[in-house]
């Protein structure tokens, strides 16, 4: 699990790989923010090849291995202090993404 909180962003990133079988993985994903939000997208770049196959309770946008999801109609807010959690299956070896986004702000 990969959590560190951002002062300035006032957010978090949970990163979770929960099965890894080498050629690819699953991973759960939950951002907590300070400050209520109202749409979100969260950025991150993965660090190799790795390609998101299957994402759900999001939207994708991948380009090469940059990643930007968007929150579902039904999931686009969240409160202050709250969570939000999505999920995907990628093809790659499991990896640490580097550099999270909150709406384009710094977020670990």
């Amino acid at each position: 699990v990969i959590s560190a909180p951002v002062a300035a962003a006032g957010c978090t990133v949970s990163y979770k790989v929960g099965s890894n079988w080498g050629s690819g993985f699953l991973a759960d994903v939950t951002i907590t923010s300070k400050a209520a939000v109202s749409g979100w997208t969260l950025g991150w770049t993965f660090p190799g090849p790795q390609r998101i196959v299957n994402l759900w309770n999001g939207a994708l946008t991948q380009t090469s291995n940059t990643v930007q999801v968007k929150n579902a109609s039904f999931n686009g807010n969240i409160a202050a202090g709250g969570s939000v959690t999505f999920g995907f299956q990628a093809v790659g070896a499991a990896a640490a993404p580097a550099g999270f986004t909150l709406n384009g702000k710094a977020c670990q």
